[in-house]
Protein backbone atom coordinates (compact mmCIF):
# COMPACT_ATOMS: atom_id res chain seq x y z
CA UNK A 1 0.00 0.00 0.00
CA UNK A 2 2.67 2.16 0.93
CA UNK A 3 4.15 2.07 -2.64
CA UNK A 4 1.14 2.90 -4.28
CA UNK A 5 1.02 6.02 -2.11
CA UNK A 6 4.18 7.09 -3.21
CA UNK A 7 3.52 6.13 -7.34
CA UNK A 8 -0.30 8.37 -6.72
CA UNK A 9 1.53 11.29 -5.24
CA UNK A 10 4.89 11.16 -7.44
CA UNK A 11 4.65 14.65 -10.04
CA UNK A 12 3.67 14.49 -13.14
CA UNK A 13 6.03 14.49 -15.69
CA UNK A 14 5.62 17.39 -18.85
CA UNK A 15 5.52 14.58 -21.49
CA UNK A 16 2.68 13.26 -19.37
CA UNK A 17 0.51 16.47 -19.54
CA UNK A 18 1.33 17.03 -22.85
CA UNK A 19 2.98 19.62 -25.40
CA UNK A 20 2.31 22.48 -23.28
CA UNK A 21 3.06 21.20 -20.35
CA UNK A 22 6.58 20.21 -22.52
CA UNK A 23 6.83 23.64 -23.56
CA UNK A 24 7.09 25.18 -20.09
CA UNK A 25 9.64 22.68 -18.88
CA UNK A 26 11.69 23.11 -21.48
CA UNK A 27 11.76 26.88 -21.42
CA UNK A 28 14.59 28.46 -20.74
CA UNK A 29 13.76 31.69 -18.06
CA UNK A 30 15.37 35.06 -18.94
CA UNK A 31 16.22 37.04 -15.69
CA UNK A 32 13.05 37.09 -13.25
CA UNK A 33 12.22 40.73 -11.44
CA UNK A 34 14.08 41.25 -7.99
CA UNK A 35 11.55 42.86 -5.93
CA UNK A 36 11.58 44.12 -2.03
CA UNK A 37 9.88 42.94 0.68
CA UNK A 38 6.54 45.86 -0.31
CA UNK A 39 6.50 45.23 -3.48
CA UNK A 40 6.51 41.29 -2.79
CA UNK A 41 3.45 41.88 -0.75
CA UNK A 42 1.76 44.13 -2.98
CA UNK A 43 2.07 41.39 -5.84
CA UNK A 44 0.87 39.03 -3.42
CA UNK A 45 -2.38 40.82 -2.22
CA UNK A 46 -2.58 41.36 -6.00
CA UNK A 47 -2.75 37.65 -7.10
CA UNK A 48 -4.56 36.72 -3.94
CA UNK A 49 -7.38 39.28 -4.41
CA UNK A 50 -7.35 37.95 -7.60
CA UNK A 51 -7.68 34.67 -7.21
CA UNK A 52 -10.42 34.68 -3.72
CA UNK A 53 -12.74 36.99 -5.64
CA UNK A 54 -13.13 34.67 -8.59
CA UNK A 55 -13.42 31.74 -6.08
CA UNK A 56 -16.38 33.75 -4.72
CA UNK A 57 -18.08 34.30 -8.07
CA UNK A 58 -18.28 30.52 -8.50
CA UNK A 59 -20.00 30.08 -5.25
CA UNK A 60 -22.61 33.18 -6.50
CA UNK A 61 -22.85 31.61 -10.03
CA UNK A 62 -23.92 27.82 -8.27
CA UNK A 63 -26.05 29.60 -5.76
CA UNK A 64 -28.16 31.00 -8.38
CA UNK A 65 -27.07 34.63 -7.08
CA UNK A 66 -25.31 35.26 -10.68
CA UNK A 67 -26.42 34.43 -13.98
CA UNK A 68 -25.46 34.89 -18.08
CA UNK A 69 -21.44 34.03 -18.85
CA UNK A 70 -19.10 33.86 -16.32
CA UNK A 71 -15.50 33.03 -17.01
CA UNK A 72 -13.21 32.78 -14.65
CA UNK A 73 -9.16 33.59 -14.37
CA UNK A 74 -8.07 30.96 -11.59
CA UNK A 75 -4.13 30.21 -12.38
CA UNK A 76 -3.38 32.48 -14.59
CA UNK A 77 -3.08 35.40 -11.91
CA UNK A 78 1.03 36.09 -12.19
CA UNK A 79 -0.27 37.55 -15.64
CA UNK A 80 -2.07 40.15 -14.99
CA UNK A 81 -0.50 41.04 -11.61
CA UNK A 82 3.06 40.74 -13.23
CA UNK A 83 2.06 42.70 -16.47
CA UNK A 84 -0.12 45.39 -15.00
CA UNK A 85 1.67 45.64 -12.05
CA UNK A 86 4.57 46.36 -13.75
CA UNK A 87 2.29 49.32 -15.27
CA UNK A 88 1.47 53.02 -14.27
CA UNK A 89 -2.37 52.59 -12.61
CA UNK A 90 -4.38 55.68 -14.32
CA UNK A 91 -1.63 56.90 -16.76
CA UNK A 92 -1.01 53.46 -18.85
CA UNK A 93 -4.28 51.78 -20.58
CA UNK A 94 -5.17 48.14 -20.35
CA UNK A 95 -7.62 46.03 -22.74
CA UNK A 96 -9.47 42.77 -21.41
CA UNK A 97 -11.32 40.07 -22.89
CA UNK A 98 -14.48 38.18 -21.29
CA UNK A 99 -12.11 36.38 -19.02
CA UNK A 100 -11.36 39.63 -17.44
CA UNK A 101 -12.44 40.52 -13.68
CA UNK A 102 -8.96 40.08 -12.79
CA UNK A 103 -7.70 42.15 -14.94
CA UNK A 104 -10.05 44.62 -13.89
CA UNK A 105 -8.74 44.25 -10.18
CA UNK A 106 -5.24 44.33 -11.03
CA UNK A 107 -5.90 47.69 -12.78
CA UNK A 108 -7.35 49.43 -9.81
CA UNK A 109 -11.45 48.75 -10.17
CA UNK A 110 -12.88 48.54 -6.76
CA UNK A 111 -13.60 45.02 -5.72
CA UNK A 112 -17.33 46.18 -4.78
CA UNK A 113 -17.36 47.76 -8.69
CA UNK A 114 -16.44 44.78 -10.34
CA UNK A 115 -19.05 42.28 -8.23
CA UNK A 116 -21.47 44.72 -8.31
CA UNK A 117 -21.39 44.36 -12.54
CA UNK A 118 -21.26 40.81 -12.23
CA UNK A 119 -24.74 41.25 -10.63
CA UNK A 120 -26.30 43.76 -13.19
CA UNK A 121 -26.20 46.04 -10.15
CA UNK A 122 -26.43 50.28 -11.07
CA UNK A 123 -22.98 50.26 -8.76
CA UNK A 124 -21.45 48.14 -11.32
CA UNK A 125 -18.44 49.39 -13.05
CA UNK A 126 -20.43 49.78 -16.66
CA UNK A 127 -23.47 50.71 -14.40
CA UNK A 128 -25.15 46.90 -14.73
CA UNK A 129 -24.91 47.56 -18.28
CA UNK A 130 -22.04 45.13 -19.44
CA UNK A 131 -21.98 42.08 -17.21
CA UNK A 132 -19.25 39.45 -16.62
CA UNK A 133 -17.82 39.95 -20.32
CA UNK A 134 -18.13 43.91 -20.39
CA UNK A 135 -16.09 45.72 -17.47
CA UNK A 136 -15.28 49.27 -18.24
CA UNK A 137 -13.37 52.11 -15.95
CA UNK A 138 -12.63 55.33 -17.98
CA UNK A 139 -11.15 56.61 -14.40
CA UNK A 140 -9.17 53.52 -14.12
CA UNK A 141 -8.25 52.92 -17.93
CA UNK A 142 -9.79 49.85 -18.38
CA UNK A 143 -10.80 50.53 -22.12
CA UNK A 144 -12.87 47.11 -21.73
CA UNK A 145 -13.81 43.45 -21.52
CA UNK A 146 -15.02 42.12 -24.97
CA UNK A 147 -16.90 38.91 -25.70
CA UNK A 148 -15.77 38.12 -29.57
CA UNK A 149 -11.85 37.16 -29.21
CA UNK A 150 -9.82 39.76 -30.98
CA UNK A 151 -12.32 42.53 -31.28
CA UNK A 152 -9.86 44.36 -28.33
CA UNK A 153 -6.70 44.52 -30.05
CA UNK A 154 -8.11 47.18 -32.46
CA UNK A 155 -9.26 48.90 -29.34
CA UNK A 156 -5.98 49.12 -27.41
CA UNK A 157 -4.03 50.12 -30.72
CA UNK A 158 -5.99 52.93 -31.47
CA UNK A 159 -5.47 53.46 -27.70
CA UNK A 160 -1.73 53.20 -28.36
CA UNK A 161 -1.94 55.24 -31.58
CA UNK A 162 -3.20 58.01 -29.23
CA UNK A 163 0.04 58.30 -27.08
CA UNK A 164 2.15 58.25 -29.64
CA UNK A 165 -0.05 60.67 -31.95
CA UNK A 166 -0.37 63.35 -29.19
CA UNK A 167 3.34 62.89 -28.27
CA UNK A 168 4.55 63.34 -32.10
CA UNK A 169 1.72 64.84 -33.94
CA UNK A 170 0.73 67.64 -30.61
CA UNK A 171 3.75 68.36 -29.17
CA UNK A 172 2.66 66.92 -26.11
CA UNK A 173 6.20 65.50 -24.29
CA UNK A 174 4.69 64.27 -21.19
CA UNK A 175 2.22 61.52 -23.83
CA UNK A 176 4.16 58.27 -23.23
CA UNK A 177 1.21 56.00 -22.02
CA UNK A 178 1.59 52.57 -22.83
CA UNK A 179 -1.13 49.95 -23.60
CA UNK A 180 -1.49 46.00 -22.36
CA UNK A 181 -3.76 44.31 -25.32
CA UNK A 182 -4.57 40.75 -22.96
CA UNK A 183 -6.15 38.23 -24.83
CA UNK A 184 -5.73 33.93 -25.18
CA UNK A 185 -4.14 31.49 -28.07
CA UNK A 186 -7.05 30.72 -29.68
CA UNK A 187 -7.28 34.65 -30.58
CA UNK A 188 -3.61 34.27 -32.37
CA UNK A 189 -5.17 32.01 -35.51
CA UNK A 190 -7.83 35.61 -36.19
CA UNK A 191 -7.30 38.12 -38.89
CA UNK A 192 -7.17 41.05 -36.66
CA UNK A 193 -4.36 40.04 -34.57
CA UNK A 194 -2.34 39.72 -37.53
CA UNK A 195 -3.50 43.15 -39.17
CA UNK A 196 -2.47 44.78 -35.59
CA UNK A 197 0.77 43.38 -35.34
CA UNK A 198 1.57 44.68 -38.30
CA UNK A 199 0.25 48.57 -37.71
CA UNK A 200 1.52 48.32 -34.57
CA UNK A 201 5.59 47.51 -35.61
CA UNK A 202 4.68 49.99 -38.46
CA UNK A 203 4.31 52.90 -36.57
CA UNK A 204 5.95 52.23 -33.82
CA UNK A 205 2.86 52.50 -31.06
CA UNK A 206 3.56 51.95 -27.75
CA UNK A 207 1.70 48.50 -26.94
CA UNK A 208 1.97 45.25 -25.15
CA UNK A 209 0.55 42.25 -26.95
CA UNK A 210 0.06 39.80 -24.31
CA UNK A 211 -1.05 36.04 -25.00
CA UNK A 212 -2.52 34.42 -22.43
CA UNK A 213 -1.45 31.13 -23.63
CA UNK A 214 -4.23 28.52 -21.09
CA UNK A 215 -3.84 25.87 -24.03
CA UNK A 216 -7.55 25.56 -24.57
CA UNK A 217 -9.72 27.86 -26.84
CA UNK A 218 -12.68 26.67 -25.52
CA UNK A 219 -12.47 23.13 -26.17
CA UNK A 220 -9.46 23.12 -28.89
CA UNK A 221 -6.49 22.08 -27.64
CA UNK A 222 -4.52 25.06 -29.27
CA UNK A 223 -1.74 22.73 -30.62
CA UNK A 224 -4.20 21.49 -32.47
CA UNK A 225 -5.71 24.13 -34.19
CA UNK A 226 -2.29 26.34 -34.65
CA UNK A 227 0.37 25.39 -37.37
CA UNK A 228 3.10 27.08 -35.32
CA UNK A 229 2.24 27.03 -31.86
CA UNK A 230 4.99 28.89 -30.42
CA UNK A 231 2.28 32.34 -31.13
CA UNK A 232 5.83 34.48 -29.81
CA UNK A 233 7.75 33.76 -32.86
CA UNK A 234 4.74 35.19 -35.22
CA UNK A 235 6.37 38.74 -34.00
CA UNK A 236 9.47 38.03 -35.97
CA UNK A 237 7.65 38.33 -39.45
CA UNK A 238 7.26 41.80 -38.78
CA UNK A 239 10.01 42.65 -37.15
CA UNK A 240 8.92 43.08 -34.06
CA UNK A 241 10.10 41.98 -30.65
CA UNK A 242 9.10 38.91 -29.27
CA UNK A 243 9.56 36.57 -25.80
CA UNK A 244 7.67 33.70 -24.25
CA UNK A 245 7.66 33.55 -20.48
CA UNK A 246 6.31 31.04 -17.55
CA UNK A 247 3.12 32.64 -17.32
CA UNK A 248 2.99 30.95 -13.91
CA UNK A 249 5.42 33.02 -12.13
CA UNK A 250 4.87 36.06 -11.71
CA UNK A 251 8.70 37.27 -10.85
CA UNK A 252 9.42 36.07 -14.63
CA UNK A 253 6.43 37.78 -16.44
CA UNK A 254 7.21 41.15 -14.14
CA UNK A 255 10.87 41.16 -15.50
CA UNK A 256 9.28 40.42 -19.43
CA UNK A 257 6.85 43.29 -18.96
CA UNK A 258 9.46 45.79 -17.39
CA UNK A 259 11.22 45.16 -20.72
CA UNK A 260 8.66 45.38 -22.64
CA UNK A 261 6.97 48.59 -21.58
CA UNK A 262 11.03 49.96 -21.17
CA UNK A 263 11.47 49.85 -25.26
CA UNK A 264 7.82 51.09 -25.46
CA UNK A 265 8.72 54.44 -23.52
CA UNK A 266 11.63 54.80 -25.34
CA UNK A 267 9.96 54.80 -28.77
CA UNK A 268 11.10 51.53 -29.71
CA UNK A 269 7.70 50.17 -30.73
CA UNK A 270 5.72 47.23 -29.73
CA UNK A 271 6.15 43.71 -28.13
CA UNK A 272 4.69 40.56 -28.16
CA UNK A 273 4.78 38.47 -25.17
CA UNK A 274 3.49 34.84 -24.82
CA UNK A 275 2.59 33.54 -21.49
CA UNK A 276 2.70 30.14 -20.50
CA UNK A 277 -0.22 29.88 -18.65
CA UNK A 278 -3.56 27.19 -17.58
CA UNK A 279 -7.09 28.21 -16.52
CA UNK A 280 -7.42 25.62 -13.47
CA UNK A 281 -11.56 25.81 -14.22
CA UNK A 282 -13.10 24.89 -17.49
CA UNK A 283 -13.89 27.99 -19.86
CA UNK A 284 -17.03 29.24 -18.15
CA UNK A 285 -18.94 27.99 -14.65
CA UNK A 286 -20.97 26.21 -17.36
CA UNK A 287 -18.47 24.34 -18.76
CA UNK A 288 -18.66 20.56 -17.28
CA UNK A 289 -14.53 20.49 -18.09
CA UNK A 290 -14.38 16.76 -18.93
CA UNK A 291 -11.99 17.55 -21.87
CA UNK A 292 -9.00 17.81 -19.61
CA UNK A 293 -6.98 14.50 -18.72
CA UNK A 294 -6.59 14.64 -14.89
CA UNK A 295 -2.91 14.08 -15.31
CA UNK A 296 -2.44 17.84 -17.49
CA UNK A 297 -4.46 19.68 -14.30
CA UNK A 298 -2.25 17.80 -11.64
CA UNK A 299 0.81 19.18 -13.78
CA UNK A 300 -0.19 22.72 -13.92
CA UNK A 301 -1.83 22.85 -10.26
CA UNK A 302 1.92 21.71 -8.97
CA UNK A 303 2.82 24.89 -10.47
CA UNK A 304 0.34 27.32 -8.81
CA UNK A 305 1.77 31.22 -9.40
CA UNK A 306 0.41 31.76 -5.35
CA UNK A 307 1.97 29.06 -4.02
CA UNK A 308 5.30 29.76 -6.02
CA UNK A 309 5.64 33.51 -5.45
CA UNK A 310 5.42 32.51 -1.33
CA UNK A 311 8.02 29.73 -1.87
CA UNK A 312 9.98 32.96 -3.60
CA UNK A 313 9.07 35.52 -1.18
CA UNK A 314 9.81 32.62 1.89
CA UNK A 315 12.71 31.52 0.48
CA UNK A 316 14.31 35.06 -0.25
CA UNK A 317 13.67 36.07 3.84
CA UNK A 318 10.99 38.66 2.59
CA UNK A 319 8.10 37.55 4.40
CA UNK A 320 6.99 34.99 6.91
CA UNK A 321 4.27 32.77 6.18
CA UNK A 322 2.10 34.25 8.91
CA UNK A 323 2.18 37.31 6.71
CA UNK A 324 1.02 36.18 3.87
CA UNK A 325 -1.68 33.98 6.07
CA UNK A 326 -2.75 37.72 7.11
CA UNK A 327 -2.86 38.45 3.87
CA UNK A 328 -5.25 36.13 2.55
CA UNK A 329 -7.59 36.88 5.64
CA UNK A 330 -7.48 40.56 4.94
CA UNK A 331 -8.91 39.83 1.15
CA UNK A 332 -11.40 37.42 2.50
CA UNK A 333 -12.98 40.35 4.16
CA UNK A 334 -12.68 42.59 0.98
CA UNK A 335 -14.45 39.45 -0.95
CA UNK A 336 -17.26 39.22 1.49
CA UNK A 337 -17.73 43.05 1.52
CA UNK A 338 -17.86 43.27 -2.27
CA UNK A 339 -21.07 40.65 -2.20
CA UNK A 340 -22.49 42.39 0.53
CA UNK A 341 -22.94 45.24 -1.51
CA UNK A 342 -23.43 44.38 -4.23
CA UNK A 343 -26.06 42.08 -3.33
CA UNK A 344 -27.84 45.28 -1.50
CA UNK A 345 -27.17 47.54 -4.40
CA UNK A 346 -29.96 48.80 -6.21
CA UNK A 347 -31.11 47.48 -10.34
CA UNK A 348 -30.59 49.60 -12.93
CA UNK A 349 -33.70 52.16 -13.02
CA UNK A 350 -36.01 51.05 -16.02
CA UNK A 351 -36.50 54.13 -17.53
CA UNK A 352 -33.12 54.51 -18.25
CA UNK A 353 -32.71 51.68 -20.32
CA UNK A 354 -31.53 53.69 -23.22
CA UNK A 355 -29.14 55.75 -20.95
CA UNK A 356 -25.27 55.54 -22.08
CA UNK A 357 -25.73 54.60 -25.83
CA UNK A 358 -24.88 58.52 -26.51
CA UNK A 359 -21.17 60.21 -25.77
CA UNK A 360 -22.53 62.70 -23.63
CA UNK A 361 -23.61 60.23 -20.94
Amino acid sequence: MGQDLAVESAPITSAAAGPHAERLSSLVTAQRASVDRETGLELYRDMTLGRRFEDKCAEMYYRGKMFGFVHLYNGQEAVSTGVIGAMKRQHDWFCSTYRDHVHALSAGVPARQVMSELFGKETGCSKGRGGSMHLFSKEHHLLGGFAFIAEGIPVALGSAFTSRYRRDALGDSSSNAVTAAFFGDGTCNNGQFFECLNMAQLWKLPILFVVENNKWAIGMAHDRATSDPEIWRKAGAFGMAGEEVDGMDVLAVRAAAQRAIERARAGEGPTLLECLTYRFRGHSLADPDELRSEQEKQFWAERDPLKALERDLSGAGLVQSDELRAIEKEIDAVVEDCVDFALSAPEPDPSELTRYIWAED
